[in-house]
């Protein structure tokens, strides 16, 4: 089933008969909208190369940004020939964190597509832990292509809201499971190299990957620009990702200096980004997505936020520059993108 724009999109709750629904509907090629426990997902069998188009044509999203494969059990790795071989470290992570917010990037199998795995020969494997969406993959009886559910570039959808706003009339039906709980996409990481290399900074920390494995690097993609011609390992990697309409400008700087450089150009035009700790501070609009050293709850908040700031017709947005320990290091990894890479530093 191919997008279209004069397609009627339903709003559906999770019920036995609509899972049944979701589940056929991706049977024959068509996308649903899904909720995960890190983001809105919109699914595709990750088997039919071109229902997996679909959700490209959808979202307009480019044709070399790989997509992850999700399953509801890990026997499905094996059952659907979704790689070539599981590397040990593979097998240790699933143990530690699955089913939960981490994919893993393995070689890859004769069943996946070139449209799932952007021409690389690696694929990105992840069993999600929310019931709703075990319950779509198994009703669907095959793996689900997902990337987040929302317009190329846009701040990813924690809501069903957020799925109907971006992709009313492009899809049939959004099955609406809450509020996501992690807020960011997953951690990636690829056991296809040795040390295993962190992609995409998420939920599960660098910390807690080393202490499941060992040694890993990190990309230097994740804190940074991919470099010219440099190939995307994993989604969220190289282009401007989760950025709202207004320009998006990251101030790198300590406390007392962001509080002085946004409040010097106050402006009707002009809004913050910033911790709970600053809003009593600041002249401009404010909007708060989380206390300073709760870099879950920052998580949690962001995308959101990133949202309510394109109901606006703020122009410039000026954001703290997060830490980068923890799960904070997923924070920036998502501001860094949706500010294009602009950070402008004071201290």
């Amino acid at each position: 089933m191919k997008a279209s724009v004069a397609m009627e999109t339903r709003l559906l709750l999770p019920t036995n008969e609509n899972i049944k629904l979701a589940g056929d509907t991706l049977k024959k090629g068509g996308l649903v909208g899904i909720p995960t426990e890190t983001v809105y997902g919109l699914a595709a069998n990750a088997l039919d190369g071109n229902a997996v188009k679909a959700i490209f044509d959808a979202k307009g999203r480019p044709m070399d940004n790989p997509l992850i494969v999700h399953i509801s059990d890990f026997s499905q790795i094996e059952k659907f020939n979704l790689v070539r071989e599981i590397p040990s470290k593979a097998y240790i992570l699933a143990e530690r964190f699955w089913a939960g917010p981490l994919t893993i990037i393995m070689p890859k199998g004769k069943a996946i597509p070139d449209e799932v795995s952007a021409g690389l020969d690696t694929v990105a494997i992840r069993f999600p832990s929310h019931p709703v969406t075990q319950a779509v993959i198994t009703a669907a009886e095959c793996p689900l292509a997902a990337p987040s559910a929302n317009l190329s570039g846009s701040p990813s959808p924690t809501s069903a809201a957020h799925v109907m706003n971006d992709l009313n009339g492009k899809i049939p039906y959004i099955i609406d499971g809450g509020c996501c709980e992690v807020g960011l996409e997953s951690t990636v990481i690829t056991v296809a190299a040795e040390p295993p290399v962190l992609l995409r900074p998420g939920g599960i920390t660098p910390e807690q990957l080393r202490d499941a494995v060992g040694d890993i690097s990190i990309s230097q993609a994740v804190l940074n620009k991919l470099n010219d011609g440099q190939k995307a390992e994993s989604p969220g990697m190289k282009y401007k990702h989760y950025a709202p309409k207004a320009n998006l400008i990251l101030i790198k700087s300590n406390d007392k200096q962001y509080i002085n450089y946004v409040n010097a150009r106050k402006s009707d035009a002009v809004g913050a980004l910033c911790y709970d700790e600053d809003t009593d501070k600041l002249l401009v609009k404010t909007f708060p997505f989380g206390s300073k050293f709760d870099y879950v709850q920052q998580a949690n908040r962001l995308f959101d936020v990133l949202r309510t700031i394109d109901k606006t017709n703020l122009t410039t947005i000026y954001c703290r520059c997060p830490d980068t320990r923890g799960t904070a290091m997923a924070v920036y990894n998502r501001l860094i993108r949706a500010a294009g890479f602009e950070v402008i530093e004071l201290a």
